[in-house]
């Protein structure tokens, strides 16, 4: 989710398979987790050094918290029924959900495996070096599913208080995570057998990433934090099928197959946190039109914008020119989704709202047509960055 910054959406450096791409290097750091390594050779002076280096290093995400009036929680309680209706439809029951394995080599069959492993090799063996290192990233998001998670149970009103509560927001929370699950799940296993990407470095990537946490400044309102996901949802839908039609594009038609139904899972999670705006713009339509606008001042930033592998201090900047200049997810890919948000919910065919309802209208509603002259310079600023080595492709350059 996304860190709080009030910078111009242009030139923040931060992407979604979850958001807006990186089109500038700028100097702020995202925060990274260091563990210092003892060493009998190391001399105290040096391990004291590390320490200090290391505490000013370690992510510390001031926030606001519980901004939501506390009234308001009794808005999400009156829903519980609603969403049992129209949001737990979105899930599938799990015998009829596909599996990783569904798109794998079968381990099953020794003979068979090898044989199919060789060949998943040899079509990965035409794909370049930059697709992989979008893959890459796209995995770790996906992996980093426990962040998400603990992210949701931290919004008022809709929590799992229990971790195995029985209301319609919690069985939603768990059984979305269940679904998502899946996608990290099967990029990962692909890559690993691929033996185009190194795994460690990539390990070390999601374990980071994991400790890291992320900021995202939803302040555990659940109008903020819906206003995100539906977002966010959408985005990773729209970079998930950006990486299938590449992966089509260079003859492996599995890939393809893999992302897109990543891809379609996304798209399936989109409709249902939509809905839940959808809802809460019928039953406050003020208070959700000033948290939608307040959403878009703060940007909307990939949930892995804390990414790091031990080596690259600009890792998700990085990463994130490479997904812009591929055009999997790109500034334009940010404003049509703000401008499909804002039609999805009829922001503009508001009425009977308070002055700052009227304010947050005006500006959600201007604000693609803002959005729109500054595309072309943020594509032009993504070509110009040079190419770079990734620790993920074993230090080659993307």
């Amino acid at each position: 989710m996304a860190m709080k910054m009030n910078t111009n959406i242009f030139q923040s450096p931060k992407y979604p398979s979850f958001s807006l791409p990186a089109v500038v290097t700028t100097s702020l750091r995202s925060p990274k987790l260091f563990t210092a390594t003892s060493s009998s050779l190391r001399s105290r002076s040096n391990k004291v050094e590390m320490k200090v280096k290391n505490s000013l290093r370690s992510p510390c995400h001031v926030q606001t918290t519980h901004s939501m009036p506390p009234h308001k929680i009794e808005t999400f309680k009156a829903m519980e029924s609603w969403v049992e209706d129209n949001v737990l439809v979105h899930l599938k029951p799990v015998e009829n959900c596909w599996q990783p394995h569904d798109f794998l080599p079968d381990p099953a069959s020794p003979d068979e495996f090898h044989d199919q492993v060789k060949e998943l090799r040899e079509r990965a063996k035409e794909i370049p070096d930059d697709y992989f290192v979008v893959l890459v990233g796209h995995m770790i998001t996906e992996e980093a599913l426990p962040t998400y998670q603990t992210c949701l149970n931290t919004l008022d009103g809709v929590r799992d208080e229990t971790g195995a509560s029985p209301t319609p927001w919690a069985v939603w929370i768990r059984a979305w995570t269940a679904e998502e699950n899946r996608h990290g799940d099967l990029v990962n296993k692909y890559l690993y057998l691929s033996g185009r990407v190194d795994m460690r470095q990539v390990e070390k990537t999601i374990q980071y990433l994991i400790g890291s946490g992320m900021g995202s400044s939803t302040e555990n309102n659940p109008y903020l934090g819906f206003i995100y996901t539906s977002f966010q949802e959408r985005a990773t839908f729209v970079s998930h099928g950006s990486t299938a039609r590449l992966a089509l594009g260079h003859g492996d038609v599995k890939l393809a197959q893999i992302c897109g139904t990543v891809a379609s899972d996304e798209k399936r999670h989109e409709t249902a946190y939509t809905r839940i705006v959808e809802k809460l713009f019928e039953i406050d339509p003020d208070g959700t039109v000033i948290a939608f606008a307040e959403m878009m001042r703060r940007k909307i930033t990939m949930p892995a914008s804390y990414m790091y592998d031990g080596v690259d201090d600009n890792l998700f900047d990085n990463f994130s020119a490479v997904v812009q200049r591929l055009g999997v997810y790109t500034a334009a890919d940010y404003t049509d989704i703000v401008e499909y948000l804002v039609g999805k919910w009829k922001v503009g065919k508001l009425i009977g709202l308070s002055p700052q309802g009227q304010q947050a209208q005006d500006y959600v509603c201007g604000l693609p047509k803002q959005m729109r002259r500054l595309e072309e310079r943020a594509h032009d600023r993504a070509k110009k960055r040079p190419v770079i080595p990734f620790s993920w492709i074993y230090d080659r350059k993307a």
